[in-house]
């Protein structure tokens, strides 16, 4: 018996007939959901899925869209599926209100979560997220960080230390790649200011997630995450760039099961630390109580928060070399201090040329470019500004219904020039030493930025990944000076072979960002 073989035509009649069932059973949604008008679709199949995917800054398309349809409008995703953007502060306020119980992440990304970390807080959900919340967050308060910025300063200085020994050992200056050097520094950091432990990173110690590609197969990947979108089954397919996804988890866990392990021998009941904290939930009477595969989850996610903070650090350093009279005004402002190093109130509070420089690359580089969501009930969203509907009615409110997906293009919102003014694509540190965007202040989020998000799910991590950013660009840039080796015509992309992306040199290797550095 000859086996039976498929061909186009079954695969395209398999998906036909799967784009009637799905259609059928979402018609009720579609029509109750507030119907809006948006761009058109490119693809019977993707929608605009694929464009957006493929757009160098999807941010700008947005924004484009954003103009042309009103503040919330419709984008088409796989089989046609619907998906609200929202540009409208007001609305913005309200989804990010109900962020954890009336949205909550859609199945596939809580999947990925899964993945790469296990169930950790960003997994989890509802009141269980409040709970675990709630029990960590005596780690990352004021007094706690407040505590914990002389170990950002020690990781600058042993930097710059290394950097003396390789600028010795040329004519005074050489190429380094910063953003290794970020990487270092965040992650020693967090090791030792989260759980006591010194990865060794900027003493050259290899990294053993350093080695894991997550840039293979990224083209199924991408339509897998598209598929996802509709059939989450589809995420249970092997792949390679899942397979990497799950070797960085098997890494993390490995890690964090030797801190575990190192922490119970030396554990103290005052240790206030992410990874005290996770030891007292072992306890019987703990008002959390977490199982040992919960607690590495929990220390995985807080590693792997190392590559936001050295990514923006990365950001900063680009654009200092973009911009070098930004760059010396910065350092002249750190000179003062001569050879101390500020305090935490001081850093938070007498710098604001350094503020300023840390805020504008939080605006214009987010490391988390969207947040997606699905409604877990009906809902009433409202709008500071009236949108016309598919019909042609002009409404101030939209009726959500259960399971619609929504998104807040963080990136766009961050840059948009209807509320940042038209320098908005511009990197302006001085904008935030004037009152020079008046329409920003309508974006609620920390100074109006939606980088840490906002509402009940704001990262919790927001004060030590600012104290840690200032803390470090203030020492480098205090210390060094730099600039593009191939002079500013130097093209900036991205790099995706990552958690998260990355800037690049384009024509480097990688997510590699030479730069030019000398000794002031």
């Amino acid at each position: 018996m000859t086996p039976y073989q498929i061909t186009a035509t079954d695969v395209c009649l398999f998906l036909v007939a799967v784009f009637l069932i799905y259609k059928i059973s979402t018609n009720r949604k579609s029509n109750i959901t507030t119907k809006l008008r948006g761009p058109p679709s490119r693809s019977w199949l993707y929608g605009l899925a694929g464009v957006i995917h493929d757009a160098e800054n999807p941010g700008v398309l947005f924004e484009q869209w954003s103009s042309e349809y009103g503040s919330v409008y419709s984008v088409s995703g796989f089989l046609g599926q619907q998906k609200l953007v929202l540009c409208d502060p007001k609305a913005v306020a309200h989804f990010y209100g109900r962020e954890g119980f009336g949205y909550v992440k859609p199945p596939m990304i809580r999947f990925f979560i899964e993945i790469m970390f296990g169930r950790n807080l960003a997994w989890a959900e509802g009141e269980f997220h409040r709970r675990q919340r709630k029990f960590l967050t005596p780690a990352f308060n004021n007094s706690a960080i407040r505590d914990l910025s002389h170990i950002f300063y020690d990781s600058a200085h042993r930097t710059s230390s290394a950097w003396d020994a390789i600028l010795e050992a040329s004519d005074g200056s050489s190429t380094i790649d910063v953003q290794n050097w970020m990487n270092r520094i965040s992650m020693d950091s967090i090791g030792i200011a989260g759980f006591s432990h010194d990865f060794g990173a900027i003493n050259g110690k290899p990294q053993v997630f350093d080695a894991v590609d997550l840039s293979a197969g990224a083209t199924f990947f991408a339509f897998t995450v598209m598929v996802a979108t509709v059939f989450p089954v589809i995420l249970r397919l092997p792949s390679k760039r899942k397979g990497g996804l799950a070797e960085m988890k098997r890494v993390f866990s490995s890690i964090a099961d030797q801190l575990l392990s190192k922490a119970k021998e030396h554990k103290n009941e005052e240790d206030k630390s992410v990874m005290g904290l996770l030891l007292k939930s072992e306890t019987d009477d703990a008002n959390i109580h977490m199982s040992r595969e919960e607690i590495i989850a929990q220390v995985c996610l807080s590693i792997s928060g190392y590559e936001t903070t050295s990514i923006s650090l990365t950001w900063a350093l680009i654009e200092l070399c973009r911009n070098v009279d930004i760059q010396n005004k910065l350092r002249k402002e750190a000179v003062q201090y001569g050879n101390s190093d500020p305090t935490w109130e001081h850093v938070n509070s007498s710098l604001p040329y350094l503020d300023a420089i840390v805020h504008e690359t939080l605006r214009m580089h987010p490391p988390v470019f969207e947040t997606t969501r699905m409604a877990t009930e009906d809902d009433i969203l409202p709008l500071s500004t009236p949108v016309m509907t598919k019909s042609g009615e002009t409404v101030n409110s939209l009726f959500i219904a259960k399971g619609t997906v929504i998104t807040t293009p963080i990136g766009t919102l961050n840059r948009s020039e209807q509320f940042w003014g038209p320098d908005a694509k511009e990197f302006k540190p001085e904008r935030w030493l004037e009152d020079s965007a008046p329409r920003a202040k309508e974006i609620q989020g920390h100074r109006h930025l939606l980088t840490f998000i906002d509402g009940p799910r704001t990262c919790l991590g927001k004060t030590f990944a600012l104290t840690e950013f200032k803390a470090v660009l203030f020492v480098i840039v205090r210390n060094f000076a730099f600039e593009f080796p191939g002079g500013s015509d130097t093209v900036i992309g991205k790099y995706r072979g990552s958690i998260l992306p990355r800037p690049k040199v384009i024509g480097e290797e990688g997510s590699q960002v030479p730069l030019r550095v000398r000794r002031v």
